[in-house]
This record gives structure tokens, C-alpha cells and sequence, in this order.
């Protein structure tokens, strides 16, 4: 081998030896190679993407809120199970529920999700409060649009109190019947939930009070409620279908 070498060199004229070739530094050597050239670095890595980390709190609630998904759909079965059962009882009972009533409290409880959304649409550019005068919408911040969602949700309770006390008044109460047990356990834990957002409401609207400066974090705390605000929503709309408008 080495006298295959000697005489090569011997051949050339005395010309220097081959490079040496290093494979143990083909990143380094491509880097290089890629500078010599004029290729920009960034290209070497084009496709690979940033990798960032998800918000945990928000995968945190998305992941809960599918539980509770999971919990309705079983009230949802249990509904269906005992009316399928005993279709007597929902021919007996369903001309007493007020349709047009439920309907309004129905649109009250939309139409606060639409508040939500607007404040957080404020809270994810930083703005807690509002700028201007309370009459000036245009400047109302998270707490403002936070504060008429709570009025709304608040509405949508006191209306389904009021349901209930009517329908008691009409003899359907929990333990009546099979009509009346699902229809309270139904309606009755969706209530309990939009009771918890809430309280969730106040929670968020009361730290904007309590620190000067509006962070991050509490910006955070302000989307992720908002998720539960329109699960309880969309999960009263099919109940509202299932319990007033299948006849």
C-alpha cells in the first residue's frame, strides 16, 4: 500500500499526498461547505420546524372538559334509556314544559358566550379594563365584557329556578316519576355547572382589582374559562333540543 504511494508520488513529479478525508465531522464539514458557497445556514434546517411547548393549563382544561363530556353523555343515555321505556310518561308530561320561556333563556345563554369571547379577544391584547367611560363600548376592557357574561349567566339561572318552581307547582318534581328524575337530574347538573363558571367569572373579574398590572397568567386564566363558559353553552343547546324540541 505504501509503495503504491511512493510511486504514485514518484509518478506525479513529487506532487503533495491526497487530503485526508474525515468522516467523523460531516456536519461541520456540510456547515462549512455551505458558508464557502454563500448558502445561507437557516436553509440547512428549512422544513424542521420551531418546536414550542403548549400552554399546560390550557391542555389541562381541554382534557377536563372532555371528562365532563364524557359525564354528559351518559346523563344523555340514562335520557334516552327511561324515555324509550316509558314513552307514556313524556306524552303526559311534555305539553307542560314552556316552550317559548325556554327558548329566551336559551338565547340569553348564547348570546353571553358571545360576551365572553369578546373579552377575551381583550384580554389576549392585555387590556383588563376599560379606557373610557362606561357608555363607551368600543373601550370596554376583559372586566366589562366579563361582568355583562355574569349578568347573563346569572339570568339564564334565575330562568330555570323559575322553570323548576313552575313545573313543581304542576307536580313534576324529582321524585314524581321517571320524567321528572331525568329531567331535573339533567337540566339540574348542567345548571350546577353553569353556576361554577360562575364563580369562575368572579374569580377572573376580582384579580383584575388586585394586581396593577395585567399578566400573562391571568390573561391564561381568563381564555381557559372561557372554554368551560362555551361547553356549558353548546351542551345546553342539545339539551335544549333533546328536552324541548323532540317531542
Amino acid at each position: 500500500m505504501i509503495g503504491d504511494i511512493l510511486e504514485s508520488i514518484h509518478a506525479n513529479g513529487g506532487a503533495t499526498l491526497p487530503q485526508r478525508i474525515d468522516y467523523r465531522h460531516n456536519d461541520s464539514v456540510a456547515t462549512a461547505s455551505a458558508v464557502h458557497s454563500g448558502t445561507p445556514s437557516s436553509a440547512l434546517g428549512q422544513g424542521l420546524g420551531s418546536v414550542t411547548r403548549p400552554n399546560m393549563v390550557s391542555v389541562g382544561t381541554i382534557v377536563w372538559l372532555s371528562s365532563e363530556l364524557m359525564f354528559f353523555a351518559g346523563l344523555f343515555a340514562m335520557y334516552f334509556t327511561i324515555r324509550q321505556v316509558r314513552p307514556d310518561l313524556w306524552a303526559e308530561h311534555t305539553p307542560t314544559l314552556n316552550v317559548p320561556f325556554a327558548t329566551a333563556n336559551t338565547i340569553i345563554l348564547v348570546v353571553s358566550s358571545v360576551w365572553c369571547q369578546l373579552g377575551v379577544y381583550k384580554a389576549e391584547h392585555g387590556q383588563a379594563a376599560r379606557t373610557g367611560g362606561l357608555l363607551d363600548i368600543g373601550g370596554w376592557g376583559m372586566r366589562e365584557w366579563y361582568v355583562l357574561t355574569y349578568i347573563f349567566g346569572s339570568i339564564f339561572v334565575a330562568g330555570q329556578v323559575y322553570e323548576y318552581a313552575k313545573l313543581v307547582h304542576e307536580g313534576i318534581t324529582l321524585s314524581s316519576d321517571g320524567y321528572g328524575s331525568v329531567f331535573y337530574m339533567t337540566t339540574g347538573f348542567h345548571g350546577m355547572h353553569v353556576t361554577g363558571g360562575l364563580i369562575a367569572f368572579l374569580l377572573i373579574i376580582a384579580r383584575t382589582f388586585t394586581t396593577r398590572r395585567y399578566s400573562h397568567a391571568q390573561a391564561t386564566g381568563a381564555v381557559v374559562t372561557s372554554y368551560y363558559w362555551h361547553f356549558v353553552d353548546v351542551v345546553w343547546i342539545a339539551l335544549f333540543a333533546t328536552i324541548y324540541l323532540l317531542k
